[in-house]
């Protein structure tokens, strides 16, 4: 599979095909030397596996849920193997790798590989994993359960960073593994029981990769399961529906000040200084400098800067700057946007 493809895998959304994935867990379990398991338990999300395995554990801890899948018994999923059939297979690859390409070259190839694709997918791991300790932890005993329950999973489709960068394919040793991610979700591999979790059912994301969804879930599984995110914030499930109600005073009024920061991103900084009543602070002539203090919170600092080029219609468009708190000048802040100082900033004609 080529880099595309595993990007692409990585983004998957809706059921797989559940035969092929099976078949890529016991050929991940063959490779380790181990028996295949003795059943294969599907869950709708990785916070249902989570659950699930709870429940397997000890019975009382929760209470069940509707259409939660037929839970094993205790004690008889067995040891975890994860060591064996994921964490042993990609060490050995990783060092034949390095032992062929030497430092740099395996430096090198990470980059042009997996790199950049792990850097978006972890951050959607991070979240996921939030999400569930969130939803399930009701004490701190819980809490590390989970979490070490969630690091004894192999991430499946979120697996495809590094599988990238290793030949996964057709007779190598991550071949099962790579048929799981193809078809699956996180997945956990015990001695007589795997748990698998689907897909998703949607994702939604900005071109920076990061969960980003203003009228919903930006990360939603079959049984509820849901993240909300706008512009990779996490932002509460009734949050985003206030979104088209905001006003200037509801803006000021937000205590949170993350939240009032994605307000402020939602509603536009321009016209939240338009319609706040905010005064210029400084004129030149670069543009003119506005100032809108915010309690808890560092101001809001934009200039306002006019392209001097006009529009085919004979108008002249204007445009905001987001600057740092610290500008005070307008040709300081629009310096700033040119990563020099204002007095290098002499620009020739303005645009």
């Amino acid at each position: 599979m080529e880099q595309g493809s595993w990007r692409a895998t990585a983004a998957a959304t809706g059921p797989g095909d559940r035969a092929a994935a099976e078949e890529g867990v016991r050929l991940a379990y063959r490779r380790a030397g181990l028996a295949g398991p003795e059943r294969i338990v599907w869950t709708r999300s990785p916070r249902e596996a989570v659950r699930t395995l709870m429940a397997a554990a000890r019975p009382d801890a929760l209470e069940p849920e509707a259409s939660e899948p037929d839970v094993p018994e205790p004690d008889t999923l067995g040891a975890s193997v994860r060591a064996a059939v994921l964490g042993e297979p990609w060490a050995a690859e990783r060092a034949r790798l390095h032992g062929e390409l030497g430092p740099a070259g395996w430096s090198g190839h990470w980059r042009a590989t997996g790199a950049g694709l792990w850097e978006s997918t972890r951050t959607l791991v991070d979240r996921v994993r939030a999400g569930i300790v969130d939803e399930l932890a009701a004490d701190r005993a819980q809490e590390t359960q989970i979490r070490l329950l969630l690091l004894d999973a192999a991430l499946g489709q979120h697996d495809a960073a590094w599988l990238c960068a290793f030949d996964s394919g057709e007779e190598s040793p991550l071949d099962g593994l790579a048929a799981v991610a193809r078809q699956a979700g996180w997945w956990w591999p015990y001695e007589k029981v795997a748990v698998i979790s689907e897909r998703p059912l949607t994702l939604h994301r900005d071109e920076a990769g990061r969960l980003d969804r203003g009228d919903g879930p930006a990360l939603g599984y079959a049984d509820g399961f849901e993240l909300y995110a706008w512009r990779g914030m996490p932002v509460p499930r009734d949050f985003l529906d206030e979104l088209t109600r905001l006003t200037p005073e509801r803006i000021r009024g937000e205590e949170n000040a993350e939240l009032r920061r994605v307000m402020l991103e939602y509603y536009g900084y321009d016209r939240y200084l338009d319609e706040s009543g905010a005064v210029p602070v400084h004129r030149d002539g670069t543009g003119v400098l506005w100032r809108v203090q915010l309690v808890g919170d560092e101001d809001v600092v934009m200039v306002e800067v006019v392209n001097s080029t006009p529009e085919p219609d004979g108008t002249s468009r204007t445009y905001w700057l987001r600057v740092p708190p610290s500008t005070r000048t307008a040709r300081e802040g629009v310096a700033w946007t040119f990563g020099i100082g204002a007095e290098a900033y002499e620009p020739v004609r303005q645009t």
